[in-house]
């Protein structure tokens, strides 16, 4: 990607390469490009640790006009935190323990997430191939969200043992009608006009286009970032509407299933939505009955956490979701199924997962409720956001 470099202060083996480039105002774009594509850019600690002060230095610095954000390689943006690491560390613990490690994975890449959706200047997130997890809350919280013909987005938490978090309990409440609820429940994939018509995405773009996007950014007039307004904000948009207007915009399966979704997920109870999930494994229409079949072989124990979560965020802020995920999660590390099911996906990758709870009926209202419970004294962590 050929770009004006002012700054490189990083090597081509960094888990983040971090450069700027000139616009032609004098003032600059910060890039940082998540680069681990062997793992399909899975987010590690040490990639949060290494984005999150830099995010900060550019909000500050007068001369930065606005960030890309973007992954090495063409497979994936971000397929997920790295949970793997997580698994490795909630074995070293005894039962029913949750791992330092994982409080300070969920800490830090909340508060990463917050800082994005809360971020002062404009930030253009491609998220072309895969965007699943940890990937999908970098994105939801940019201003400028780019989704290409190759764009496979997810949040097939239940498949191992968790719920989608990094801010899933705020953006799947906002998407049309009860669809949010169905994506957490069955994991279903969504391409980039689902992405578009859920709220993940605001522009479809060629994939193609990345090429010169920097160069088209560094043509570009831009105020400084202390003028009022949010001119800024308004000519990328521009400058994204013109890049895909060629673009091949796939159906979206999600749209044309709305109404069948709606009455799937109903006003009832979960089991009764259960029911109907299941039974959606036989349905003709394959991406519905995919959707079943996951849902089917997913942790019950998840199923009652994301419908829990659905229940009690309704009307909180951003910050007090994730203060609320943030309990869920390390609580999470603590209860059996997420490790079980990182097992069964990623270690041994037998895809044969042993629940705790076998049934949704099995799981106790108070394993549910013990998720809720902060595992630290004094104030919490993420007090300060918001």
């Amino acid at each position: 990607m050929p770009e004006d470099v002012l700054m490189d202060n990083s090597a081509m083996n960094d888990c983040v390469i971090l450069r700027e480039f000139s616009t032609a105002c004098g003032r600059r774009f910060g890039h940082a490009t998540l680069n681990a594509p062997k793992s399909l850019n899975a987010l590690s600690l040490a990639m949060i640790d290494r984005l999150a002060p830099q995010l900060d230095a550019w909000a500050a610095d007068p001369g930065i006009v606005g960030v890309l954000l973007d992954g090495a390689g063409e497979k994936a943006f971000c397929a997920g935190g790295d949970v793997a690491a997580l698994y490795h560390a909630i074995k070293a613990m005894p039962e029913g323990e949750a791992p330092p490690e994982a409080a300070a994975f969920f800490e830090r890449e909340y508060r990463l997430d917050h800082r994005i959706h809360t971020y002062p200047k404009p930030v253009l997130c491609w998220g072309q191939g895969i965007v699943m997890g940890g990937g999908i809350g970098l994105m939801a919280g940019s201003s400028h969200r780019v989704a290409t013909p190759t764009t496979r987005m997810a949040m097939p938490e239940i498949t191992i043992g968790l719920y989608p978090d990094v801010g899933g309990s705020w953006f799947l409440r906002r998407m049309p009608g009860r669809t949010g609820l169905f994506l957490a429940l069955t994991g279903a994939p969504l391409n980039a006009a689902d992405a578009r018509f859920a709220g993940l995405a605001d522009f479809v773009i060629g994939d193609a286009e990345r090429e010169r996007l920097p160069a088209l950014i560094a043509e570009t007039r831009w105020d400084a970032p202390d003028v009022p307004g949010r001119a800024n904000h308004a000519r990328l948009g521009a400058l994204l509407d013109r890049l895909g207007e060629s673009a091949a915009v796939p159906d979206s399966p999600l749209r044309a299933h709305f109404d069948r979704i709606e009455a799937l997920i109903g006003h009832d109870g979960l089991a009764d939505i259960a029911a109907r999930l299941t039974a959606l494994a036989e349905d003709a229409d394959p991406w519905l009955a995919a959707a079943g079949k996951t849902f089917a072989r997913g942790a019950p124990s998840s199923a009652h956490l994301s419908w829990a979560l659905w229940q009690r965020t309704r009307h909180l802020s951003l910050a007090e979701v994730f203060r609320t995920e943030y309990h869920v999660s390390v609580a999470a590390t603590a209860h059996g199924d997420f490790a079980e099911g990182v097992r069964a996906l990623l270690i041994d990758k037998d895809h044969q997962p042993r629940w705790r709870y076998a049934t949704l009926d099995a799981v106790p209202d108070e394993a549910v409720e013990d998720h809720f419970k902060p595992r630290y004294g004094g104030p919490h962590p993420l007090a300060d956001l918001g």
